[in-house]
């Protein structure tokens, strides 16, 4: 009996730590395992953005994956990346952040409301616009440029990332 409690108890233990270590990642350490998003990651750090993605939040990300990234010019992206291009670059990732938690459920819910459209502010006090159509739910930027979101709700303890498909540009 005393060999079934303990068991249970180490199984009950282990289960708990499991879930917590799942439950205390921020949005920064999700996109940091996964190497979809090395590209975000380093322009991130780039930033000077990391401390301030990882505080309380809580915070909506549309993570652009590496193949988004791919998309733009390979000299455009390594001078966005350069120092003295850090105030562009910021301006650039803070247009993929908004403050609030805002899940799938959150944004379908918002685009019935505003029959298939809303308008986001973010963390740049830039507009983004969130439109639904017959293929998915799309970013579109100040440009009029669209992005897919194809995943979505990464949830972290300060906030969710749902994943998308072109980086978008304020």
């Amino acid at each position: 009996m005393k060999k079934l409690i303990l068991t249970i108890t180490t199984v009950a233990l282990f289960l708990f730590t499991i879930n917590t270590n799942a439950q205390s990642k921020d949005v920064v350490d999700i996109a940091a395992s996964s190497t979809s998003f090395s590209t975000l990651v380093t322009a991130v750090k780039a930033a000077g953005l990391v401390e301030a993605l990882k505080s309380d939040g809580p915070f909506t990300v549309f993570a652009p994956t590496n193949d988004a990234f791919a998309k733009i010019d390979a000299n455009t992206l390594g001078a966005l990346l350069k120092p003295e291009n850090k105030g562009k670059l910021t301006s650039i990732l803070t247009y993929h952040v908004i403050k609030g938690k805002l899940t799938a459920k959150d944004v379908v819910a918002a685009l019935k409301k505003g029959k298939g459209k809303v308008t986001l502010t973010t963390l740049s006090g830039s507009k983004i616009t969130v439109t639904q159509n017959d293929k998915g739910i799309w970013l579109k930027d100040a440009n009029g440029n669209y992005s897919m979101i194809s995943k979505t709700d990464l949830m972290g303890s300060n906030g969710v990332i749902h994943v998308i498909d072109s980086v978008v540009m304020p």
